[in-house]
């Protein structure tokens, strides 16, 4: 599914915005978890396995809109849901 793919971009940008905001000494270690996050979302296994989750869910009703890459950096980095 393509939104999925789209939500994933948009789950990187969002990280990607927020690492630049860590500057301190303190935040480097939260700085470098996130970019091995952004690595597994970058990744060809994490987007095959979203594709399927996605395709699963869908067809079960489950969810109705293929978000889950964004809604967990929306949750995790309390950014408000657009």
């Amino acid at each position: 599914c393509t939104c999925s793919f789209l939500d994933t971009d948009r789950a990187l940008v969002l990280l990607e915005e927020y690492c630049k905001k860590l500057r301190k000494p303190e935040e480097q270690q939260l700085k470098k978890a996130i970019r091995k996050v952004m690595g597994i979302f970058k990744s060809s296994l994490f987007q095959a396995l979203l594709g399927s989750f996605t395709k699963k869910a869908t067809r079960h009703g489950t969810i109705s809109h293929p978000s889950l890459p964004a809604a967990v950096v929306y949750d995790v980095l309390g950014c408000p849901k657009e």
